[in-house]
């Protein structure tokens, strides 16, 4: 499992790598949001863990247009709860934040799996990689 790691400082983001590397995860810091488009194209991530004070609508809208971005799943996560927030249903908001402090090792993996899409397609049973590339040619 491959995973990008995006904080807003060299410090978080290698921090994010160690706790999701700890999981057995192979892991990409990055830091701030301009590099993760050709961070992403060079890496390949199964899913991008960023900061939550990074992750925008706008920026998670212009990372969907991006062919080598769209099916890539983006997970916010943050080190704190604040502590005046109220925690709401996730079916009831349109996005969650995934607090760090309260997720064990095993958890994150199961979430990080949870969250990976499958790439590419399988062929069929039976059928050869040199069939399926003539019959495409045709």
């Amino acid at each position: 499992m491959r995973v990008l790691c995006v904080g807003r400082h060299a410090f978080l983001s290698d921090h994010l790598c160690r706790y999701f590397g700890g999981t057995g995860a192979e892991c990409q810091p990055v830091v701030g949001t301009k590099q993760v488009l050709s961070a992403a194209s060079r890496f390949e991530p199964h899913v991008i863990i960023g900061d939550s004070e990074l992750l925008t609508p706008a920026l998670l809208d212009a990372w969907a247009q991006e062919p080598a971005m769209r099916d890539i799943p983006v997970l916010a996560v943050s080190l704190t709860r604040p502590p005046d927030e109220v925690p709401s249903g996730i079916a009831s908001c349109p996005t969650a934040v995934i607090y760090l402090a309260g997720l064990d090792a095993a958890a994150a993996m199961r979430l990080l799996s949870g969250a990976r899409r499958a790439r590419g397609v399988s062929l069929p049973e039976g059928v050869s990689l040199a069939h399926a590339a003539h019959v495409a040619a045709h």
